[in-house]
């Protein structure tokens, strides 16, 4: 996964819409809205998440399979990513059982498979407003592997 922090993964910028992705990589192999009212578009090993229209159709996150995550500058191992995050972003802060980076702009759940969610920047108020509660272990290794397989 090569991230761009807030700006694209994988050359797919943040900008991109609903149409876009459709364009780019055709059906996906489901769509589902989910209890945060983003619509997925899941193609297996990415799923793409928007705003509902009316809340302005923008692209929220973008998950993928993340073996390593390729910063550009440096390239960490997943196994290496919550050691990493502590390391170089003081900002960086748990909720739901994710550990989330907004010098990254990326969450993921630290000890599972390796899922890492970017974020857009306009997404970095509600992981900071959600409650530090967490959802068990069965639902954040369903939110880690999307809705159909893969991370929320």
């Amino acid at each position: 996964m090569r991230l761009e922090p807030f700006r694209a993964v994988d050359g797919v910028p943040f900008s991109a819409s609903r149409e876009d992705i459709l364009r780019l990589r055709g059906t996906p192999l489901s769509q589902e809205r989910n209890a945060v009212r983003l619509t997925a578009l899941d193609y297996g090993e990415v799923v793409y998440r928007f705003q509902d229209a009316e809340d302005g159709g923008r692209l929220e996150e973008i998950t993928c399979r993340a073996p390593v995550l390729d910063l550009g500058h440096h390239q960490v191992a997943f196994a290496d990513l919550a050691a990493y995050v502590r390391g170089h972003d003081a900002r960086a802060f748990e909720r739901a059982g994710f550990l989330v980076s907004p010098r990254f702009g990326l969450a993921f759940v630290p000890g599972e498979p390796s899922w890492v969610t970017a974020l857009a920047a306009h997404c970095l108020p509600q992981w900071e407003a959600m409650s530090g509660v967490g959802p068990s272990r069965r639902h954040r290794k369903a939110l880690a592997a999307g809705l159909s397989g893969a991370p929320h």
